[in-house]
C-alpha cells in the first residue's frame, strides 16, 4: 500500500530512518538475491522523495567511506599480472577491487596457458566470449581476493551496450555479453556491473533517450533477477550521454531500484570545465572563463542538492595532466574521440593533474554518500608516452591521496 504521507512530513519525521534503511540496501557488501528482490517494492514505495530537491548534508563520517582501486589502472609491465596488481593493492589498505575484464581475459590466459605469459592476445590465448573458461578463472579470482581482504565489488567496463537497432548483430552482441558477464559476476562473486554511456556513433546507435532508457531498462531488470546492481557512468566523449545530469535524467527514467549512477570526478570535470584540444585546458566555447568555473560550480551544487545519495553507488576517482607539449588535436586519434584518448592515458592521482576534482568529490559527498571511492588512475605522464613506477608504490599513493582528498573535500 503506498504511503499516504505529504513529502514535508515525511522529511522531517522520517527521512534519516529511511535514508539509512536504503543506503543498507545498497551497501558494499555483498547482496544477496532475496535481500535485493524484497526490497525493490519498498525503495520503489519510497520514490516520492526520489527527485525532489534537498538540503545538502553536513560532511560527517568521511573517515569511514570504504576505498577500492580500478585493477585495469595499475600496471605498466607485462609482469605486472593480476595476482601482483592484487597484493598491492590489498597492502595498500584498499577493501575492494573493480575488476576490470582486461585483467580477468589476461590472467586467464596466464593461468591456463603458461606459454602464452607474456602474449595473452594472440590466437592462442582465451578469447572474449569464452564465458565457460572465464567462469572458471573468476572463481580463482574471487579466492585470491577473498584470501587477501578483498571485495570485487564491480565488474568493468561495460561498454557501448545501449541503442542498437533491433535484430542487428551489434544488438546481439550486445545482450550476449550482457549474459555472459552476468554469468562472470556469478562466479566471482560480484554485486555490480559498470556500464558507460555508449560511444558509439550517432549514425548507429540515434539520439532516441527513449531507447536507449528501454534497453537499461530491460538490462536492470535482467540484473535483477541474479540480485545484481548497474552502476550507469556518463563518459566525457559519449555520443549521448557525457555529463552527470544526463545518466541521472536516463537513471530516473530507467526508474529500477538496482540502476544507480558510477560518478567520476575526471569525467565530470574534464567534460564540463576541462578540454584537452585548448591551449588552456579549459573549455573555449564562447564563455571566459570565469563563466566557465561559475557554471562548473552551479553544475555541482546542483548535484549536490538533486541526486539522492542512495542512487549513487560508486564515485571513481583521478585527476588529468594538462597535455604536454601541447594540446591534442580535435578530430579521432587512434580511433578515440580527444577526451576518450586523454581519458586513456593522461590521468593521474587528484592534486598531480590540474582539473578541479575536489568540487566534484565534495558536491557528491554533499548529498549524504559515504559509499566507494574506487581510484581508477591511467597515469602515462604528461606527455602520455608512459610512467615507469613500481606497483606497491603506485598503489601506497593512491592510499595516501585518499586522505589528502577528504581532507580537502572536508575544508571548503
Amino acid at each position: 500500500m503506498p504511503l499516504m504521507v505529504t513529502l514535508e512530513a515525511w522529511e522531517e519525521k522520517y527521512q534519516d530512518q529511511v535514508q539509512s534503511t536504503i543506503v543498507s540496501f545498497s551497501s558494499p557488501s555483498t547482496i544477496s538475491n532475496t535481500l535485493l528482490r524484497n526490497s525493490q517494492h519498498f525503495i520503489g514505495t519510497l520514490n516520492l522523495h526520489k527527485h525532489a530537491p534537498r538540503t545538502t548534508k553536513t560532511m560527517e563520517g568521511l573517515d569511514k567511506i570504504p576505498t577500492s582501486y580500478a585493477t585495469v589502472s595499475i600496471g605498466n609491465r607485462p609482469e605486472h599480472t593480476l595476482p601482483k596488481k592484487l597484493e598491492a593493492i590489498s597492502a595498500a589498505g584498499f577493501r575492494g577491487i573493480e575488476l576490470g575484464f582486461p585483467d580477468l581475459l589476461a590472467f586467464a590466459t596466464q593461468h591456463l596457458r603458461p606459454h602464452l605469459q607474456h602474449d595473452a592476445s594472440g590466437s592462442e590465448a582465451v578469447q572474449p566470449k569464452d564465458f565457460d573458461t572465464l567462469c572458471s578463472v573468476a572463481k580463482l579470482v574471487k579466492g585470491m581476493c577473498d584470501a587477501k581482504g578483498l571485495q570485487i565489488m564491480m565488474l568493468q567496463p561495460f561498454s557501448n551496450f545501449e541503442g542498437w537497432a533491433d535484430g542487428s548483430a551489434e544488438r546481439r552482441d550486445a545482450w550476449e555479453r550482457a549474459e555472459g558477464w552476468m554469468r562472470i559476476m556469478e562466479a566471482a562473486g560480484c554485486p555490480m556491473l559498470q556500464v558507460g554511456s555508449s560511444d558509439s556513433p550517432a549514425d548507429k546507435i540515434g539520439k532516441d533517450r527513449g531507447r536507449f532508457v528501454a534497453d537499461l531498462r530491460q538490462l536492470a531488470d535482467m540484473a535483477a533477477e541474479k540480485g545484481f546492481r548497474i552502476a550507469y557512468e556518463n563518459w566525457c566523449w559519449s555520443t549521448h550521454a557525457p555529463d552527470w545530469a544526463d545518466v541521472w535524467d536516463i537513471c530516473r527514467q530507467v526508474d529500477r531500484p538496482n540502476f544507480g549512477l558510477c560518478l567520476d570526478t575526471f569525467q565530470s570535470a574534464g567534460g564540463e570545465w576541462g578540454d584537452p584540444t585548448t591551449e588552456s585546458g579549459m573549455l573555449e566555447d564562447g564563455r571566459s572563463p570565469e563563466q566557465v568555473e561559475k557554471d562548473w560550480k552551479a553544475s555541482c551544487e546542483k548535484l549536490s542538492t538533486t541526486v539522492p545519495a542512495e542512487k549513487i553507488y560508486l564515485l571513481q576517482i583521478s585527476d588529468a595532466y594538462k597535455v604536454k607539449p601541447g594540446p591534442l588535436p580535435k578530430h579521432d586519434i587512434d580511433g578515440l574521440r580527444p577526451r576518450g584518448y586523454w581519458s586513456h592515458a593522461y590521468r593521474p592521482l587528484p592534486f598531480e593533474g590540474y582539473l578541479p576534482t575536489a568540487d566534484f568529490a565534495r558536491a557528491v559527498l554533499k548529498t549524504g554518500f559515504r559509499d566507494w571511492f574506487s581510484y581508477e588512475i591511467f597515469d602515462a605522464g604528461a606527455d602520455g608516452k608512459g610512467k615507469d613506477y613500481e606497483l606497491g608504490q603506485f598503489a601506497q599513493a593512491a592510499s595516501e591521496c585518499q586522505k589528502k582528498l577528504v581532507e580537502a573535500c572536508n575544508t571548503a
